[in-house]
C-alpha cells in the first residue's frame, strides 16, 4: 500500500506538548535543587584537592566532589551495596525527582512512565576495583555483583524496578552529551505519545584512578593547582577542564496529563536538536559548524528564530578549544543577536560532570527560567580575544528568561542543543 505523498507525517499539530514537572539533581555545589541552585547563584565554587584517592603521582589534582553524599537516605542498605556510586546517584536524583513532581503519591499509569538515564562511564570504581582484584590476587575474588555494578543500563533499571516502570527504557552513552540526548530522545517519546511520563537525565561517578588517570593522559584536564581558578570558561588563561560527578534527573510529561493532576510545571520543553560532528573523535571542527548545525536544528524544531533565546547554557568546558569554537558558533548563528543574549557556563562551580553534565546544566537552566536569575561563569580574570559574547562573569544577574537554549556536546562529536520556554508566556514559535 502506497501512502499519501501530501498527508503530514509527525505533524506538529498532532504532537503533545512537553512540560517538565519534577527535577532531581546531586551536584558539587549540593544535593536537591534548592541547595543546587543557591550555590550557582552565590557562584560557589565546588572544586578542590582530590579527596577519593591518592592523586600524589597524577598529571592533575583536582576536581568538583559530590561531599557528604549518604545513599541511605534514599536506598535501603541492602539494595544499595549491588549499585556502583553512579547508579546510587542516579537512584537518588530520581527519588527526588518524584517526590518534587508530586509522583510519589499520586496513582499514574506504569505501563505509560518510561526511564531514559545514561551514563558515560558507567561502574568506573567497579571497574578499577576488579582490574586490579584479578590480577592481583585472582578471578575468584570478582564477586557476582560485578557486572550488575558496572553495566550504564543500572542505572536506568534500578530506578525502573524501584517505581516499577514498565515503559520505554532506554540508557544512552554518548560521551559529554549523554543527559541531554537523554532527555531529548525522551521529550521525542512523549511528544509522539508512547508515554505519558518519562524520567530522564544521567549519571557520571567516574572521579576514581583508572578514569581519572585516563583523562590526564589525554591532557585535556587542567594543570592549574589552585581550585579558584583551575575551571574558568572563555578566560584567556584557561588550561583544561576539572573532572566533576553528579547526576540529573527531570520528569516530562505531557502536558494533558500534568494538568489533569494539577502538577507543578517548571516549563516547557520546545525544541531538540542532535548532530553529528563527523569531524575527530575529540576535536570539535574549528569552524564551529558541526555545533552551529545543532543548534540550528534544535531552533527548527521549536519553530524559533534565534532573536527570540533570551539565555545560552554553553557547553563551555574551559578547554582552549571548546570554548572559542562554541562562541563562534554561537556568533555564526545569531549574528547581531550573538551578543546580546546572555551567555555562561556553570562548568566553573561544578567542574565538567562527563555524561551527567548535560542533565545538570539543563537542571540550571529550567531553573534559570523559573527564578529569572543567570547563574555566573565565577573565575573569570581575563578576556579571550576569541571569546567576545555577553557572558555573566562572575556575578549572578536578574533577568526574564522566556526561552533559554542549553548546549552539550561530547568525544566523538555527539552535539545536543535543548530548548525549553517559560509556561504560559507569550510563545514566540512561528
Amino acid at each position: 500500500m502506497r501512502l499519501n505523498s501530501e498527508a503530514p507525517i509527525n505533524s506538529k499539530d498532532n504532537m503533545h506538548r512537553v512540560v517538565i514537572t519534577g527535577l532531581g539533581v546531586i551536584s558539587p555545589v549540593g544535593i536537591g535543587q534548592k541547595a543546587f541552585w543557591q550555590g550557582l547563584i552565590a557562584g560557589k565554587n565546588g572544586i578542590g584537592p582530590i579527596t577519593h584517592f591518592d592523586s600524589t603521582e597524577f598529571r592533575s589534582h583536582l576536581a568538583a566532589e559530590v561531599a557528604d553524599f549518604n545513599p541511605d537516605m534514599w536506598i535501603d542498605k541492602k539494595n544499595s551495596r549491588k549499585m556502583d556510586r553512579f547508579t546510587q546517584f542516579a537512584v537518588a536524583a530520581a527519588s527526588m525527582a518524584m517526590e518534587d513532581s508530586g509522583l510519589d503519591t499520586y496513582a499514574f499509569d506504569k505501563e505509560r512512565t518510561g526511564v531514559i538515564i545514561g551514563s558515560g562511564i558507567g561502574g568506573s570504581q567497579t571497574i578499577g576495583d576488579g582490574a586490579k582484584d584479578l590480577w592481583e590476587i585472582g578471578p575468584k575474588t570478582l564477586t557476582p555483583l560485578f557486572v550488575p555494578r558496572l553495566l550504564i543500563n543500572m542505572a536506568a533499571s534500578m530506578v525502573s524496578i524501584r517505581y516499577g516502570l514498565q515503559g520505554p527504557i532506554s540508557a544512552l552513552s554518548v560521551a559529554c552529551s549523554t543527559g541531554a540526548n537523554a532527555i531529548g530522545d525522551a521529550f521525542r517519546i512523549v511528544q509522539y505519545g508512547d508515554a505519558d511520563i518519562m524520567l530522564a537525565g544521567s549519571s557520571e561517578a567516574a572521579i576514581t584512578p583508572l578514569a581519572y588517570g585516563g583523562f590526564c593522559a589525554t591532557r585535556s584536564m587542567s594543570v592549574n593547582e589552585d581550585p579558584n581558578t583551575a575551571s574558568r570558561p572563555f578566560d584567556k588563561e584557561r588550561d583544561g577542564f576539572v573532572m566533576g560527578e553528579g547526576a540529573g534527573i527531570v520528569i516530562l510529561e505531557s502536558l494533558e496529563h500534568a494538568q489533569n493532576r494539577n502538577a507543578p510545571v517548571y516549563a516547557e520543553l520546545i525544541g531538540y536538536g542532535n548532530s553529528a560532528e563527523a569531524y575527530h573523535y575529540t576535536a570539535p571542527d574549528p569552524s564551529g559548524e558541526g555545533m552551529m548545525r545543532c543548534m540550528k536544528r534544535s531552533l527548527e524544531d521549536a519553530g524559533l528564530k534565534s532573536d527570540k533565546v533570551d539565555y545560552i547554557n554553553a557547553h563551555g568546558t574551559s578547554t582552549a578549544l571548546n570554548d572559542k569554537t562554541e562562541s563562534l558558533a554561537i556568533t555564526r548563528l545569531f549574528g547581531e543577536h550573538a551578543h546580546k543574549v546572555k551567555t555562561t557556563s556553570i562548568k566553573s562551580m561544578i567542574g565538567h560532570l562527563l555524561a551527567a553534565a548535560g542533565s545538570v546544566e539543563f537542571i540550571s537552566t529550567i531553573l534559570s527560567i523559573k527564578n529569572s536569575i543567570i547563574p555566573p561563569t565565577i573565575n573569570f580574570q581575563t578576556r579571550d580575544p576569541e571569546c567576545l559574547l555577553n557572558y555573566v562573569f562572575n556575578e549572578a544577574v536578574e533577568a526574564d528568561v522566556d526561552v533559554a537554549l542549553s548546549n552539550s556536546f561530547g568525544f566523538g562529536g555527539g552535539n545536543v542543543s535543548l530548548i525549553a520556554q517559560k509556561f504560559g508566556a507569550e510563545d514566540g514559535r512561528s
